[in-house]
């Protein structure tokens, strides 16, 4: 059992699991637009990170999960990959997670306990980077291996930052490289070489607690992660949240090392053609835009950076703090301005 890659027991793998944007918008369609719960500050209305219940004046509990299929063979890593992707969806809002619960379900006919332990030893070094305990959590026996957490964190009703705030002449900057999803695909045909399995480790257990230090910044307006639904996926969900049109500087999207060959090469998941398909007209590319390189902007991201709306004449202080913390590859990508919300890559 111990010789079973992680990655054949799955149909898909990391956030190119999620459904498709445009099968959510299906099953929120008769969602009421506002919750008869005042405090209730995020819930299903937008297509946020997370939940936010103000508890006072002073504080909001911010509750969200995040649970996929293996996008890596090695149980530790698989589980702090999972972990880190659950945790980013607290620094997104703006808030610092103070405890997670695992989600657990595994083949226990293919797999062995020594591996699943791994994977929650994997989940459990990642949350105490965090600062953070895995008080509990519910496991089932299924049929194919699903790791993820329930994440809960904290902060100031002023702190929260959502992805509908971003104003007209925002700057837009990503923190990480975009390439996770074709990374994956290669890696599940074993034609991902070892320095770049490593490239994507690093960058997959990044944990996004820069979110966090940035929601306490006034110039700030709006934070997202970009994960499942790709780069053009997320800023869309940003601008049609924030009533704007948002522009793509698509020579400025930073990229891990080997995306653009791999790339080339057709290592390109379904979720990337899934999520180009579901964004409609609400995205405009150039035209004669080479299909691999529209499938590097549609590729879905696990753990993958946050998209930040700033104020301009801030940006370049801004981006500078993030590239201190610790990201080395972010970027400033785009803008925000005035118009029919939807996204137009240049």
């Amino acid at each position: 059992m111990t010789s079973v890659r992680l990655t054949e027991l799955a149909h898909g793998g990391g956030c190119g699991c999620k459904l498709a944007p445009s099968v959510l918008r299906q099953l929120l369609a008769d969602k009421p637009s506002a919750m008869p719960f005042a405090q209730l500050l995020v819930g299903t209305e937008s297509s946020d990170d997370a939940a936010v219940w103000q508890v006072d004046e002073r504080t909001c509990v911010i509750a969200t999960t995040d649970f996929f299929m293996p996008v890596v063979d090695d149980p530790y890593d698989f589980g702090r990959i999972a972990a880190a992707n659950a945790l980013s969806d607290v620094y997104a809002m703006g808030g610092k997670p103070i405890m997670a619960l695992a989600i657990l379900g595994m083949p226990l006919d293919k797999l062995d306990i020594d591996t699943v332990r791994a994977i929650l030893a994997g989940g459990e070094s990642i949350c105490a980077e965090a600062g953070i305990p895995v008080a509990g959590g519910h496991s089932i026996d299924s049929a194919e291996p699903i790791y993820g957490l329930a994440a809960i964190g904290l902060c100031t009703p002023a702190n929260v930052r959502r992805n509908t705030g971003a104003q007209a002449g925002d700057v837009l900057i990503l923190t990480k490289g975009i390439g996770v999803g074709i990374y994956s695909a290669a890696f599940k045909k074993q034609a991902l070489p070892e320095d770049a399995y490593a490239e994507m480790l690093a960058s997959t257990t990044l944990l996004n607690r820069v979110g966090h230090e940035l929601a306490q910044d006034g110039d700030v307006h709006a934070i997202t992660d970009v994960t499942g639904f790709g780069l053009l996926g997320h800023a869309l969900e940003l601008a049609r949240g924030s009533g704007l049109r948002v522009r793509i500087d698509g020579d400025h999207v930073p990229f891990l090392d080997q995306a653009e060959r791999l790339a080339q090469a057709g290592f390109v998941t379904g979720a990337s053609k899934r999520n180009w398909s579901s964004y409609g007209d609400g995205v405009v590319l150039p035209a004669g835009l080479p299909d691999w390189r529209r499938a590097l902007l549609t590729d879905p991201q696990t753990s993958g950076g946050l998209l930040v709306a700033c104020k301009a004449e801030r940006a370049q202080a801004i981006l500078a703090r993030i590239e201190a913390a610790g990201y080395p590859r972010a970027r400033i990508v785009g803008t925000a301005m005035a118009g029919v919300p939807g996204v137009d890559v240049v």
